[in-house]
């Protein structure tokens, strides 16, 4: 027979003691409900009573060792390198890894709690009466007694080796945030700043623009008046196929739009349009959202993440929203083919602002 402290009166029908009556007037209590209750097999049994307080200390300490693992990948695992599973193909080793322990993590101990609660908690039903919404001095008197027979019912205090290897979990899952702040920033060779890493794209003199997704190269005469064209690199695909990952694509990917030369107010760059063409990064240099919402009779580009608006008729410049810079413009021409090329890469950085991006830029 279970040990648990009963802290509700018994049900109707059976005799009041006088524990029952000392009970039922404390504040924390309330009296049980008038329905037949099923003892489970833990109430009954101390062997499944201890199996489950193993079975639930040990989900608790696996979630302490999946945080110990996500710390191990984080270290020991290299950036670059690739694991293949079925159905879902190439993907990141370490970021598996990471993603697996942590979840994990989390699971473990939700998983611990549920079974700690339909296991061992008490689950006789009470009843709460309706009291009148108003403060009262005795207050705290009754939330204080209410944690005491929380604690009591629960078995907080009654099995300690829960009490602790919960502890421990809950202690430990919140390291996987603290490391993982260490990639907010790696210092690739030959760069000191976040803002020079967004200054280098895959766009480079006589880059080819080729179509998003089908990756044809664009003909400058394919092109309408008032036409957007969603671009990247011609490179693109084979980057990604080295480095498995969309890093180059977050950086690189633009839009082509087509208007009449005379109504170019201003460009970033001398020259920097074919006959009325002009590239632009897609990426939006508030939060980093990617555009192609482009109103033709106004030239402006609008952001569908926070309504930032830019007129690229005037050097992509802010009109409208929270961005604080304008996008930038990639020079183009056309080669011998007449498909259109990079003249250089982007001048100023690609994607959202941040505090460390240089003023000259904003």
């Amino acid at each position: 027979m279970s040990d648990s402290k009963d802290l509700t009166p018994a049900s109707s029908g059976a005799p009041a003691t006088t524990s029952d009556t000392q009970q039922a007037l404390r504040p924390g209590a309330w009296p049980r409900a008038e329905v037949e209750h099923h003892l489970r097999r833990t109430d009954t049994d101390p062997r499944a009573q201890k199996r489950a307080v193993r079975q639930v200390s040990t989900m608790f300490l696996l979630s302490a060792l999946m945080v110990v693992l996500f710390i191990v990948a984080f270290i020991a695992i290299p950036r670059d390198a690739v694991i293949t599973l079925p159905y879902i193909g190439a993907i990141g080793a370490l970021n598996a890894a990471m993603g697996v322990t942590f979840g994990l993590a989390i699971f473990l101990i939700g998983a611990g709690a549920v079974h700690w609660a339909k296991k061992l908690m008490s689950d006789v039903e009470v009843v709460q009466e309706r009291h009148e919404m108003k403060t009262d001095a005795d207050d705290t008197a009754v939330a204080a007694d209410i944690y005491e027979v929380g604690k009591e019912t629960s078995g907080f205090a009654k099995y300690p080796v829960i009490r602790r290897t919960m502890l421990l979990a809950m202690a430990l899952v919140p390291i996987p945030f603290i490391v993982s702040l260490r990639d907010l920033w790696l210092t690739p060779p030959g760069v000191t700043t976040p803002s020079e890493e967004l200054l280098v794209t895959l766009w480079k003199p006589g880059m080819r623009l080729v179509t998003d997704i089908t990756y044809q190269p664009v003909r400058a005469d394919d092109i309408p008046v008032g036409g957007l064209v969603n671009v990247v690199p011609a490179d693109l695909p084979l980057v990604e196929e080295e480095e498995h990952n969309l890093n180059a694509r977050a950086k690189a990917a633009a839009i082509v739009v087509r208007m009449t030369p005379d109504e170019i107010q201003s460009q970033q760059g001398e020259g920097w349009d074919y006959e009325g063409i002009l590239a632009f990064s897609k990426i939006c240099t508030h939060v980093g959202c990617p555009i192609s919402l482009y109103q033709q009779r106004t030239h402006e580009l609008l952001c569908p993440c926070h309504q930032s608006t830019f007129n690229l008729a005037d050097s992509a410049n802010v009109v409208f929203g929270p961005a604080a810079r304008r996008m930038p413009q990639l020079p183009i021409t056309v080669d011998d083919e007449g498909y259109l090329v990079a003249v250089s890469d982007f001048k100023e950085p690609v994607g959202p602002s941040f505090w460390e991006l240089k003023e000259s830029y904003s």
